[in-house]
């Protein structure tokens, strides 16, 4: 089982990625009860660090929903999966300053693409920019996370069955 977790060089459909690179936490540790308490779905949350941090895709599938903000994407997989990614709590209030879109809604995706490029060390002197992936839709499916901690880009953060 620990093979499921490990850096992977292919993209599969049975993964989901991590969105950028960091330190994945326990969701319920962040400070917004509708994250923390899991009120959107099963979801886990991710800390960045440095000036500019590109959000991927975690999935194979096609952009549903991309808030003009920047600061929320959601992607429909391949299998039906939905998956929510916001980027911190609140910055839906900094009205897109700091955040670059990069793809538009139905654009399809490979896991890995960039989807928003954020200004990340500018907006976390004004918001908490815990990021959540949210899994919206299992489609049926079961997810299971790996353990918490520092990932990569192409790393497997869950497997899906």
């Amino acid at each position: 089982m620990l093979n499921l977790f490990k850096k992977n060089k292919k993209i599969e459909n049975h993964a989901i990625y991590a969105i950028a690179d960091g330190k994945m936490i326990d969701v319920t540790t962040v400070n917004d009860d509708t994250f923390s308490q899991k009120m959107l779905g099963e979801s886990v949350a991710f800390v960045c660090h440095g000036d500019t941090v590109t959000f991927k895709a975690p999935i194979n599938g096609t952009i549903s929903a991309i808030f003009p903000t920047g600061h929320a994407y959601g992607i429909t997989g391949d299998d039906g999966i939905e998956i929510l990614v916001h980027i911190g709590i609140d910055t839906v209030e900094a009205h897109g300053e700091g955040f670059e879109v990069l793809r538009k809604q139905n654009d399809k995706v490979t896991a890995g693409d960039d989807i928003v490029k954020v200004a990340y060390d500018k907006l976390s002197e004004s918001y908490d920019m815990s990021t959540m992936l949210i899994i919206t839709n299992a489609n049926g499916k079961e997810i299971v996370f790996a353990e918490y901690g520092d990932v990569q880009n192409r790393d497997v953060i869950a497997s899906i069955r």
